[in-house]
């Protein structure tokens, strides 16, 4: 038995409706994108990424996590944290290229395949086969167990069931399918480690799925990074301290219906601050006689990334010997600063470009969407990039 979805309320429906507005209007959007849309996504799936192993303890910077979706070399991640995140990034692009492939269908396979590369790493914790005994979740802070899973011998039955449920065509609005998948998969805790990461996987991998908006854009992974406390205090709440799929999963839904409604909002703000930005660039570019190529970088500058000669080889398609020439222009137009010397030489974006990102920035919604009240951020989010 599995975690079944309960009745949609009346206000849920109205929430999911608003919802799939939010994306309607991002994906009209992003319909016929100009080349800004490229600083969006990959910065999005940074995020993504990033804040998706910060939960379990997994912490790189944001540099470096744009660093893993470029194929790139880390700037100061640390090797364990820095596999750990180029094993997601894996596992995600993999992901968006499933979002459309006619031939797809959900298999404990693809499950087990999903969790080999992001854990491949640490060969010690089984990655790619179903835990051989017991799990706990402990949580530190109270020095206690939190979390008992169901036993190993049930697990493979469980995921065949979850499986089934997956390839079924339920009734059901994606977002709760996808919401339902997460649940099951984390509260059947299948594997020894990184049940946390390749729920979080599946759920987006059910979203990209439905095609309703470019796959990138259509995860919560980030929402759950900001907020862990608050996803750990709904799953306790609905777990109960082990396996009982009998117990009423609303509060799941709800949460992961607010998550939806204020991710959607961030993109969209994003989206709108990305394109005044980039034009407000584009046109200082002109004005200065610099090829438009170096506008993908500068805009990650205004963004608050630092920049490394590899960063603009990649973002403008260049050899290194006009990416040096390029950074040497941009740099004696005052646009970007540099620090540091050769192969280990890094810019960041000066004062007149980050100015003109702070001048456009708007502050995260901060909106309940059941109650239209504010929710509090938890102290460290305190900007949208």
């Amino acid at each position: 038995m599995l975690f079944q979805v309960p009745p949609i309320l009346p206000d849920e429906m109205e929430v999911l409706q608003k919802i799939n507005g939010m994306r309607q209007t991002l994906k009209y959007a992003i319909s016929t994108p100009g080349r800004w849309f490229g600083v969006l996504r990959r910065a999005t799936l940074a995020r993504n990424i990033r804040h998706s192993n910060s939960i379990e303890g997994i912490n790189v910077t944001k540099d470096d996590a744009l660093a893993a979706v470029e194929n790139d070399e880390p700037l100061t991640a640390e090797r364990t944290p820095w596999q750990a995140t180029m094993g997601y990034r894996n596992a995600m692009t993999y992901v968006l290229q499933l979002a459309n492939d006619p031939h797809f269908g959900y298999s404990e396979g693809l499950v087990r395949s999903l969790h080999f590369m992001m854990m491949q790493y640490d060969l010690p914790k089984n990655p790619g086969r179903y835990r051989p005994g017991p799990i706990f979740v402990r949580d530190e802070k109270k020095q206690q167990n939190v979390y008992e899973g169901p036993d190993a011998d049930i697990v493979p039955g469980l995921m065949k069931q979850l499986i089934e449920s997956l390839n079924a065509t339920a009734g059901f609005p994606a977002m709760i399918r996808a919401a339902m998948g997460h649940l099951n998969l984390v509260m059947i805790h299948p594997f020894s480690d990184g049940n946390g990461r390749m729920a979080r996987c599946l759920q987006t991998l059910i979203l990209a799925r439905e095609q309703i908006i470019e796959p990138t854009f259509c995860s919560i992974e980030e929402y759950l990074g900001r907020f862990t406390q608050e996803y750990y205090d709904v799953l306790a709440e609905v777990g109960k301290g082990a396996f009982h799929p009998e117990n009423d999963c609303r509060a799941w839904i709800r949460f992961n219906l607010v998550a939806h409604y204020r991710q959607a909002s961030w993109l969209l703000q994003r989206s709108r601050m990305t394109q005044r930005v980039w034009a407000e660039l584009e046109q200082i570019l002109a004005k200065r006689g610099i090829n438009d190529r170096a506008l993908p970088t500068v805009a990650d500058a205004a963004f608050g990334y630092r920049i490394r000669r590899s960063h603009y080889m990649n973002a403008a398609g260049v050899s290194e010997q006009v990416a040096s020439r390029d950074l040497k222009i941009l740099v004696d137009h005052g646009l970007l600063t540099g620090e540091g010397e050769t192969r280990g030489r890094t810019y960041e974006g000066s004062p007149i470009i980050r100015e003109i990102y702070l001048r456009n920035y708007e502050p995260r919604t901060n909106v309940d969407p059941f109650t239209q009240g504010a929710l509090p951020f938890p102290a460290d989010t305190v900007s949208i990039g």
